[in-house]
Parts: structure tokens; C-alpha cells; sequence
């Protein structure tokens, strides 16, 4: 017998819940350390202008299929089109989830060993010398030494993922909707007062000039796919989270109206996440290609030199583990979903099951950087951005724009703009991703 599917008791819980999974780890550390590793403004343009003609479209696309059949991320394509070989779109996302879960956990438990640093004053040994050369190698050997620490380490990785199973076991109304419903805007106000003291340090004009300003001779194609993955990543596309948040959702619900709010939740949040960042590293007078651990480097020091800077700290890693914990839920929500829909799991061995299977990949994520980068390149960007594409494929060619927008809009009220999402669906967006990925392919030889 099917398992009772839960519902989203309002419009603001769900927009909060779906932003809560694009607003994390995505937006507050990816974001940023792609942006320094690609020439800053450019990426930042070239990211901006991907949200708003590739992932808001397919967003749409995903919360459609979701709401229009009540499914998880494989029953949605089985629903629409049965026996569709399309289905096993549905299968890369439930494993596109548990990878990125696996090396998402890795800095997820890495937020909170720097909270519990933050909470007893370690940073304070940082204060005790005014050469920035000195506190850049003290504060690296603080990461590395957590890093190295694979005891530690694992043990932070557990209990962040027990964090998660148990909100995730608690279901829509009892974990997910309550837990984003209070600390969402708790991470709003805490991300803001961040941003105000990091742009009133010395040289903080040097980081947004870096940050705004766009140089075409950055301009390549891994620049570009690195961008558009950044997009998918954030919004959390191509793994069917949105289908299978949208399978929550009530059919009164505006689609746009819901599409819109959370793309400019995350939007917002990545571009704020950047002036927050960069205007530190070009005050310490530090490179903005930092490593996946540059923000654990940079920040403490940061912290270490101004007023009240373990109270910054504190601030700060808690929203750091905040923002992940909300980017895991979801994570974990999608293969939990399937299970339920299509094993008859309950939620609860569903949870705990699934996020044991996550850790076996985990582990090896927090003691190999070489393991996590390749992690973070495949199932961060590649199959992020190749789900994306089958998405809008099978919306725009095999389910038909016409069917998807009976669904979003009934009454046919957003006719004209319905018009040009469809275009995009069908057209635009999978020639240019396929454009993308075989012209990144021949740069490879």
C-alpha cells in the first residue's frame, strides 16, 4: 500500500523549505570559491545570467512534474510518460544526491569543528602576531591539522549526519517545515551583519572591484560550464529535489509565483555571500583562488583582528552549519522520497538506511582531498548540469510545454511568458548545455 504523502502546510513554509535547500554550503562556500578560481566578476555575470535563462526555467520545469503527478524524483517520469527510459533520470538523481551528500557532509563537519573553535576561543592564539604571512600559515596549519585528524573529522561528519536523518525521519510538517521555518530567518540576519563588518575593512573596495567587475579575458569554456553548474547546484537542479519538493506542494499554489520567490532567495543570497568574502581576502591581501578550505583559513583571522570577533565567529560557523544542514535535508529527502514512494520504507528506515550508505562515501571525502575534488567536479557540476539537460528534454519533448504549463497556470494568465519559458525548455537551454559539454569534451585533448 502507498504511504501517505505529506503536504506543505503553506506557501512561505515550502518557499522557505526550497530555499533552504538552494541557500547553503552552495551559495556561502561553493559560490564563492568557484568565483575566486574563475576571475570573479565575469563568473559572477556569466552565473547571473544562467539563473535567469537555464536553471529558473528548469526549476519551473522540475516543481511542475513534481506537483502534476504527486511523485518522487523516478515516479514523476514513470507518471508521466510510463515505461520511459527518461526514468532513469530519476535514478542518476538518487545517486547525484547521495555523492554530493557524501562530500557536501565533509565541509558540513568541518562547519562544525570551526563552531566549537569558535564557542572556545582557539581563534584568539591567531591575535598574538600582526604578520598577515604568519597568520595565513597559523591559521592554514589550524585547517590542515583538523583536516588530517581523520578521527575527528569522521566523528563531525557522524554527527552532522545524524543531525540530518533525524529532521529528515521527522517528515515534511514535523522536521523539514519547522526546522527551515526557524532558522531561515535567523541565517537572513545573521549573513547581513557579516557583510556590514566585512565591508568596512581596509581594502575592502579592492575585493568588490575584483567581485563586480567582469574581465573578458577570463572568458573559456570551463569558466562557462563551471558557472551554469554553479547555477544548477545552487538552485539544486538536476537531481530531482524540486520534483520532489513540488510533489509536496498543494495545487492552489502559484508555480512562478513559488519558482520566482526561491530563485531570488538563492540568487540574492549567493551574490551577498561574495561580498562577504572577498572584501576579507583583499584586506588580508590574500589571493581569491583559495582551496576548498580558504574560508576556514581566512575568516579566523578576520575574526581574530576585530571587536567582538569571537561573537563574529560564533555568528558565522553557526550560520555556516545552519546553511548546511538545510542544503543535506534536502539532499537526503530525495532518495528518502523514492524509497517511500517506491520500496514502501517507512520514512524513518528510509532515513536511517540512506544515510548510512552516505557515509561510507563521506569518510572517504573528509580524509582524501583528491577524492572530494574529483567528488565535487562529477557530481557537483557534470551531473548536475547533464540532469539538467535530460530535464528539459523530457519536459520540452516528451511530456510537451503545453501539458507542464496546463500545470502551472490553468487559467492561462501567463500566456506570453509561457510562450518563452517554452521556448528555453525545449530549445535553448538543452542546444547551449549540449554546446557546452561536447565543446568542454574537446578541450580535454
Amino acid at each position: 500500500m502507498q504511504n501517505h504523502r505529506d503536504n506543505w502546510s503553506s506557501k512561505i513554509t515550502f518557499v522557505f523549505a526550497a530555499a533552504g535547500s538552494a541557500v547553503g554550503l552552495g551559495n556561502l562556500w561553493r559560490f564563492s570559491y568557484e568565483a575566486g578560481n574563475n576571475g570573479g566578476g565575469l563568473f559572477v555575470l556569466i552565473y547571473l545570467i544562467a539563473i535567469v535563462f537555464v536553471a529558473s526555467p528548469v526549476l519551473l520545469a522540475e516543481l511542475c512534474m513534481g506537483r502534476h503527478t504527486s511523485k518522487d524524483a523516478i515516479g514523476s517520469f514513470i507518471s508521466i510518460k510510463p515505461g520511459t527510459k527518461f526514468r532513469y533520470i530519476g535514478h542518476m538523481g538518487y545517486i547525484a544526491a547521495i555523492m554530493i551528500l557524501s562530500f557536501y557532509s565533509a565541509i558540513a563537519g568541518v562547519s562544525v569543528g570551526y563552531l566549537y573553535k569558535a564557542i572556545s576561543g582557539e581563534f584568539s592564539i591567531l591575535s598574538q602576531t600582526e604578520s598577515v604571512e604568519t597568520l595565513v600559515k597559523q591559521s592554514q596549519n589550524m585547517y590542515n591539522a583538523l583536516a588530517a585528524d581523520h578521527l575527528s573529522m569522521s566523528i563531525l561528519i557522524v554527527i552532522f549526519m545524524l543531525m540530518t536523518v533525524y529532521i529528515v525521519s521527522k517528515g515534511i510538517a514535523g522536521g523539514i517545515e519547522k526546522f527551515t521555518k526557524i532558522f531561515m530567518p535567523i541565517l537572513f540576519v545573521i549573513l547581513g551583519i557579516m557583510i556590514i563588518r566585512s565591508l568596512t575593512l581596509p581594502n575592502a573596495s579592492d575585493g568588490v572591484a575584483f567581485y563586480l567587475q567582469p574581465k573578458i579575458s577570463s572568458l573559456n569554456i570551463d569558466l562557462v560550464i563551471s558557472a551554469i553548474g554553479q547555477a544548477f547546484f545552487s538552485l539544486s537542479l538536476g537531481m530531482g529535489t524540486m520534483i520532489t519538493y513540488g510533489s509536496y506542494l498543494s495545487k492552489k499554489e502559484n508555480l512562478p509565483q513559488s519558482a520566482g520567490m526561491i530563485a531570488l532567495f538563492d540568487t540574492s543570497i549567493a551574490v551577498l555571500a561574495g561580498f562577504m568574502v572577498f572584501p576579507v581576502l583583499f584586506s588580508l591581501g590574500m589571493s581569491p583562488e583559495q582551496g576548498a578550505g580558504g574560508m576556514f583559513v581566512v575568516l579566523p583571522i578576520l575574526f581574530s583582528k576585530i571587536p567582538l570577533g569571537q561573537i563574529f565567529a560564533i555568528l558565522f560557523f553557526g550560520l555556516l552549519a545552519i546553511a548546511a544542514l538545510t542544503s543535506t535535508i534536502s539532499l537526503l529527502e530525495v532518495p528518502v522520497a523514492i524509497m517511500v514512494d517506491n520500496r514502501n520504507w517507512n520514512r524513518k528506515k528510509a532515513s536511517w538506511m540512506l544515510g548510512a550508505v552516505t557515509l561510507l562515501f563521506a569518510i572517504p571525502a573528509a580524509i582524501f582531498e583528491d577524492f572530494f575534488s574529483l567528488w565535487n567536479q562529477i557530481w557537483g557540476t557534470v551531473a548536475l548540469t547533464v540532469g539538467g539537460l535530460l530535464i528539459s528534454i523530457f519536459v520540452g519533448w516528451v511530456w510537451k510545454p503545453e501539458n507542464a504549463l496546463r500545470e502551472m497556470d490553468p487559467n492561462s494568465k501567463l500566456l506570453k511568458i509561457g510562450r518563452i519559458w517554452a521556448f528555453l525548455i525545449k530549445y535553448f537551454i538543452p542546444v547551449l548545455i549540449l554546446i557546452i559539454l561536447i565543446s568542454s569534451v574537446i578541450n580535454l585533448f
